[in-house]
């Protein structure tokens, strides 16, 4: 199995780049519950480079690969050990949002706020696939980035985990929906929980469910 490189942020670091930030974002297929982007740049990555075998702290970047593939165990144990590691931020577009202005569009402004929150300004962007994102600061779009670009994996994760964090909590709220199980998305035991139940508020209503 392939794992994400820098390959992609020494390249540019070379062109004079500093701050290199990776986004991806969460939920968009969701039935219910908010779309989460993430946006996260690496520390130092000249130290990660030179230094990683010998440094355990950072011996962590060695597991990163595209959440998807992860457990749910080894993503939050990545979390808990990389969201202390490197800068990010998160954007969120609510169920509300998305109903009112649909997916597409809910994506970008979700990808948008996630680079307006972080703390530093960054000059460079390398973004998960995000068709009709435009921004002025230098980027690209990359297809399956998540599995490609370390950044961006690093994104992946924090995003899935930080959304997953808030679905268990909507849980506490709606539990008759086990949101801390399928997370928003449409399972088999979210769709009977919605045929016996009816949608909550934080369902999109307007999907198909």
């Amino acid at each position: 199995m392939k794992y994400p490189t820098y390959n992609l942020e020494k390249k540019l670091s070379r062109q004079g780049y500093q701050y290199i930030v990776g986004i991806d974002e969460v939920g968009r297929g969701a039935l219910a519950g908010p779309l989460v982007a993430v946006a996260t740049r690496i520390f130092n990555f000249k130290f990660l480079i030179s230094k990683q075998i010998q440094n355990p702290r950072l011996k962590i970047f060695k597991q990163v690969k595209d959440s998807k593939l992860l457990s749910e165990n080894q993503r939050e144990k990545i979390f808990e050990e990389l969201s202390e590691q490197v800068e990010w931020a998160v954007g969120m577009v609510s169920h509300a949002e998305i109903d009112q202005m649909g997916i597409a569009t809910a994506n970008i402004l979700a990808v948008r706020r996630a680079i307006e929150n972080l703390k530093i300004k960054p000059d460079y962007l390398l973004i998960d696939q995000v068709y009709g994102f435009y921004h002025h600061l230098p980027h690209q779009l990359i297809v399956k980035g998540d599995a490609k670009v370390l950044s961006i994996s690093v994104a992946s994760i924090l995003a899935k985990v930080f959304r997953d964090r808030l679905m268990k909590e909507y849980h506490q709220k709606y539990p008759n929906y086990h949101f801390d199980r399928h997370k928003g998305y449409g399972t088999a035991l979210h769709l009977r929980c919605l045929k016996d139940y009816g949608a909550c508020l934080i369902h999109r209503k307007s999907f198909k469910i």
